[in-house]
Parts: C-alpha cells; structure tokens; sequence
C-alpha cells in the first residue's frame, strides 16, 4: 500500500523525480570536479560557494511555502536562517577554543582544573567584548548534540510564539510583514549589543575549522558540506513538494487566494498558518546551520531585515507558487551575485566615469526584479513553463 502511494505522488510530481535527478547529477559533477575526491578542476572556494547556495535554495523553497503557496509574506525568515548558524556556530566556536586553550596549556607543570579551562574559554572568546565569563546562553555550546536540537528548537519556538500572536489576532497581509520585519530588525539591533551573549558586532568566527577535524583538509571538509548541503535540499525539496500536492496544500493555497472563504468553510485557517510559519522556519534554520560553517562566520548583519526582502526578491525572480522556480531564482542570484562581488565582472569604463560591479550589483538586481515584476510576472521559472508547454 506505501509502495503505491509513493509511485501515485511521483507520478503526480513528476517534477520532483526530475529535480532529483537533477541534483544528484550535479552533485557527482561537482564531486568528481573537485580538489578533494576528483580532478581538481574546480577551486575549494568555488565547491563552497557553491554548497552555500544549495542551502540558499533550500530557504527559498521555505520562503515559497510561506509566501508563495501561502500567501504571508514574510520579511522575517533569514532570522531564523541566522539564528540557525549561531546555533551550530556557538559549538563550534567552543569546541574550537576549548581545543587551543588545551594545548596551550598542556606544558604547566599543573594540569588545569576544568574551572580553570572553562575561565580560559571564556576570555579566549569573550576578551574582543571586554568580558571573561560564558553568559548562560552557550550553557550547552559543549555538546554537539544538544546544539542541533537547538538549531530548530530555538527558531521554531520563536516563530511558534510569533505566529501565535499574529495569526490568531488576524493581522495580515501588509501589516503582517511590518510585524516580521519589525521582530527582524529588533532581533538584529539585540544581537549588536556586546552584552547579548554572541560576541555582539564581532558575532562568530572561525566556524570553518570543525573541532577534531583539524587534520582534515579544507577541501574535504567543504565537498562533505557539499554533500550535506545537497542531501538538505533533496530533503526540504520533497518534503515541501509532499505538503503542497494533498489536501494540505489545497488547504494553504485556499487560504492564499481567498482566506475569508477557507475560514467560512470550517477549517481552521490560524492553524495551517501556524504549522507552515513554524515549519518553514524550522527549515530555514537547517539551512543557516549548514551556511555558515561554509561561509565561516555568522553575525548580526546577517540577521538584518535587507536579507529577509532580498530573499523575497529571489523567490520572485525565479517564481513564486512553483518549489523549483525558488530554487532556479535563488541559485540564479546567488551565482550572479558572487561573480558581481567578487570581482570576476570586468568594470566598464565610460570615459570620466567607470561602472564598478561591485558597487552597482544591487542596482542591478533591483532592475531585474522590475523587470520580472512587468514583464515576467510567474518569474523564470513561468517563462520556462510556457517554453515547455509551447514545444
């Protein structure tokens, strides 16, 4: 009976047989690209960025859920990507001091008491804050398994109680955006502050060195990210693609184009909000958590509410309402925005004025998402739709 519900929901999504697919060609091609198990083709910076996109995607698919299939446009959910990253950061940064204070006290003539080594942690850590003292909220940044709990615990109890709040008090459309930006932009101003616990503007570094790995090569660590990464969004891709195809997804589609009318026909409308904020945020945290270890390093910058509206920007790019039209968006900025930044575009000189990517490539985003907005309103993905539909 299971066999044949999993060959009926394929058979309904033969989109996601084909995204699968997809990925796991592009994942091998990677792999056999690399410096850590292939040719060697293809730089560890470039494998890294290109597993910090895939989990790009995969909060994109989470903002589509919300948004797209939905309809809450939420300015919110890169604080939840963020609070993912100083999760798993938090154990990492630990474990990672705990290692260099270890050996740098390991010729005493007296062995350290744990008292001792913990003191030390502390002012290794705290010492760019002016403090010494582990604040209560790294009680747990010793045990590894404590902290993943943490990484989907702590963003889903805040959306939790957020979507509580907000849902069942019936604030909506605008005014709901307001309100995720508004505990965006709060979280962010609170994680600023030295006496937050998080190394306030300094936030978390080093987070690429993993604790008892140290002989383990960058470039194996970031292809076992990679795949991380790619198992992560293979995941996210079909359980969001399960909940979209049954009765839940009529429901929250129901709900996105005429709430008034789910609500009038006895379902209840707070609760499916409820589940797919908490759910999505959830998600997005897994994402952050396998980010910033790629990334590096995890501060309240990234938590500021630009990210949650350039989020939107790449679900809109590529098309929202469609789970593989959030990925293409988000990989297509993602990449393009990397090349931008990084230096790769070659500035255009015009005469006394020279155009310097880096400094335009939000302009230029901005530009694509107006443009996508007039005359591709479905995104890439609905451009690619009526190709398809044409052949």
């Amino acid at each position: 009976m299971t066999e044949i519900a999993q060959r009926s929901f394929f058979l309904r999504n033969p989109s996601v047989l084909v995204f699968l697919a997809l990925l796991s060609v592009f994942t091998l091609a990677v792999t056999l690209a690399s410096e850590a198990t292939g040719f060697g083709w293809m730089s560890t910076s470039f494998v890294k960025t290109l597993g910090k996109t895939l989990c790009l995607c995969l909060i994109a698919i989470a903002m589509d859920l919300v948004w797209g299939y939905c309809g809450i446009l939420s300015l919110g959910h890169f604080a939840f990507f963020g609070l993912g990253g100083y999760m798993i950061g938090m154990w990492l940064m630990y474990e990672r001091t705990k290692d260099i204070v270890a050996q740098s006290l390991q010729n005493e003539v007296l062995p350290p008491t744990p008292d001792e080594l913990r003191d030390a942690i502390g002012t290794q850590i705290f010492g760019v804050v002016g403090g010494s003292d582990i604040p209560l909220v790294w009680t747990f940044a010793d045990s590894l398994f404590i902290q993943l709990v943490l990484v989907v615990l702590v963003p889903g109890l805040l959306a939790l109680v957020f979507g509580w709040l907000a849902f069942r008090s019936r604030v909506t459309g605008v005014y709901l955006s307001i309100l995720t930006q508004a505990m965006t932009l709060a979280l962010s101003l609170y994680l600023f502050q030295n006496d937050s616990g998080l190394r306030g503007n300094n936030g978390l570094s080093g987070l690429q060195n993993i604790p008892g790995l140290t002989g383990v090569s960058q470039d194996v660590i970031s292809i076992w990210f990679f795949w991380a990464s790619a198992l992560a969004l293979a995941l996210g891709y079909l359980l969001a693609a399960f909940m979209v195809s049954g009765k839940f997804g009529s429901v929250i589609r129901g709900i996105r184009d005429d709430e008034a009318r789910v609500r009038f026909l006895g379902y209840n409308v707070e609760a499916y909000k409820l589940v797919i904020f908490t759910g999505t945020a959830m998600i997005s945290a897994i994402a952050g958590a396998l980010y910033y270890p790629q990334a590096g390093i995890v501060n309240p910058a990234e938590i500021a509410p630009i990210a949650s509206i350039y989020l939107a920007v790449w679900v809109a790019i590529g098309g929202r309402g469609r789970l593989y039209g959030a990925v293409i968006g988000a990989a297509f900025v993602s990449l393009l925005s990397s090349w931008f930044t990084g230096g790769s575009a070659p500035d255009i000189p015009l005469g006394t004025f020279t155009i310097q990517w880096t400094d335009w490539w939000l302009v230029v985003l901005g530009l694509s998402f107006v443009a996508v907005t007039l005359f591709a309103p479905q995104g890439i993905s609905g451009v690619f739709d009526k190709l398809v539909r044409k052949s």
